[in-house]
């Protein structure tokens, strides 16, 4: 059913480009107002600096695109993507050491941020009433009557403005929408905001046209270390030698509140001291492909447009834009695509765009974004250098500290031994699942429990603790039986 005759998306990255994938079936033609020049190919630009960095598409992400562009995994994957199962294809050092390499439930498509955008746009491009005009400032929208009439923009002849129908907001976290809607008469939507202070920085690599013998691996993980006694600063560092398409990896190194390396000698130096000299030496092994890029920008920001009495009708918000997450949990590309998705069905259902519909659509993405934002905040709020509104006070924040790392080591050692866990377990790293719904199930926690008396008695049916300075172990231990020494 068409809704009306112009949807106007403002912004063509990764959320405004699934946004016009959704709105698409509903209106006479769709326009997508991009500031930047785009690219044919998988290039950077100026308006994604997180492009940069490494990039997981999660499960429910892929999902999600699929469904609002049938083939995008396919064409993902033929075009360099990678798709991989982490649990083997990844030497992942947690705790006090490797663990074991095993088959388990969770799959991922590695690529770069650059190659997923240009492969959304070749679907969006297929899509016969959009058109992404490029090279255009947005300057503000007009309304009347407490709904949403229009958008202004200055493009390569000057000023111009299109009436709208429909307004999907995907400017990402600057977006100035809400300083225009207040200036308009609307009240200040609540924020909800937590900056752990993270920064992580990156540089790509060509990797060596034959693998060494030992590197069995694609992906190498490194997380901080559990060890509360003294040791370096950089074994706090969460490390990623992250696979992309072309032969390539994106070596990357991040931290909460800690400073990190901005030039290429800084950034080769630091990487010898984390947790394990593997880092180094693969990049030793590599070509330099890029400067180190450096990034700040990284706290959870949520814009509460659900909670304003009377919000304005035939606008909505996808991405950064209403909701930004810290990009180490790599949830910002899956969420907004999960909220484009979300809109596709709603419009659907909808017999008019009026306020009832702009209720429930802001109520379902509440309940949406409210797994990620609690997956986000449950490590985040640990850090003492955490500032925001959800600042918790210092003993909540103690004992969040004391026990986010401990209990998520736990949830993966049971993740090695129990098909249940394991199952619950890549659900919610995938956002398919709350956290808070997992831990409430009777048999992940049975799981959770017999791992925790298993482990406290030596008894392990699949080995940890490798030594983090030798080779990660390459033996496959998917159909191991219990081992009754510790791990070496």
């Amino acid at each position: 059913m068409r809704l009306g005759k112009t949807a106007v998306v403002l912004g063509g990255s990764a959320a405004g480009l699934c946004a016009a994938g959704a709105l698409a079936p509903h209106f006479d033609r769709v326009l997508v107002l991009e500031r930047d020049e785009l690219p044919d190919g998988a290039e950077h630009r100026r308006g994604v600096p997180q492009s940069k960095h490494p990039h997981f598409l999660l499960n429910s992400g892929r999902r999600a695109i699929g469904a609002l562009f049938p083939g995008f995994e396919d064409d993902l994957i033929a075009a360099g993507g990678l798709l991989l199962m982490p649990s083997m294809d990844a030497a992942y050092l947690d705790g006090p050491g490797w663990s074991a390499r095993k088959r388990s439930a969770m799959t991922m498509v590695y690529g770069s941020r650059i190659l997923i955008e240009r492969v959304l746009r070749d679907k969006v491009r297929e899509l016969p009433d959009v058109v992404v005009c490029e090279g255009v400032s947005v300057r503000g929208l007009t309304t009347a009557g407490g709904e949403i009439t229009g958008v202004d923009f200055t493009a390569a002849g000057g000023e111009e403005h299109v009436d709208a129908d429909f307004v999907v907001d995907a400017l990402g976290r600057g977006s100035p929408v809400a300083g225009w809607l207040t200036a308009a008469g609307w009240p200040e939507p609540p924020v909800r905001t937590l900056d752990a202070k993270v920064t992580y920085t990156s540089r790509w690599y060509d990797l060596p046209a034959e693998r060494p013998a030992s590197w069995w691996w694609r992906h190498l993980v490194i997380m901080p270390t559990p060890d509360k006694g003294d040791h370096p600063a950089e074994h706090e560092f969460l490390v990623n030698f992250f696979p992309i398409e072309g032969n390539r990896v994106i070596a990357c190194m991040g931290s909460w509140g800690l400073e990190m390396p901005s030039t290429t000698a800084a950034f080769v130096e630091t990487a010898r001291r984390v947790r394990t000299p593997l880092f180094a030496e693969a990049m030793d092994r590599c070509a330099p492909a890029s400067p180190v890029h450096l990034t700040r920008s990284t706290g959870n920001k949520w814009r509460r447009y659900d909670r304003l009495r009377t919000p304005p009708r035939r606008l909505v918000f996808v991405g950064d834009s209403i909701c930004a997450f810290n990009p180490f949990y790599a949830q910002g590309i899956s969420s907004a695509s999960a909220s484009a998705l979300l809109l596709r069905e709603h419009l659907a259902r909808a017999g008019r765009l009026d306020a009832k519909f702009s209720a429930r659509f802001f109520a379902a993405q509440r309940r949406l974004l409210r797994v990620p934002w609690r997956l986000a905040m449950a490590r985040d709020q640990g850090y003492a250098c955490a500032v925001g509104t959800e600042q918790l006070p210092e003993w909540r924040r103690r004992l969040v500290a004391a026990v986010s790392a401990p209990a998520f080591s736990l949830v993966v050692g049971a993740a090695r031994e129990d098909p249940v866990v394991d199952e619950h377990f890549a659900k919610v790293f995938n956002l398919d699942e709350s956290l808070g719904r997992m831990l409430r199930n009777p048999r992940v926690l049975a799981g959770l429990a017999r791992y925790r008396v298993r482990a406290a008695l030596g008894w392990h049916r699949v080995p940890s603790g490798f030594d983090p300075r030798a080779e990660p172990p390459a033996t496959d231990y998917s159909a191991s039986g219990p081992h009754a020494a510790n791990a070496r």
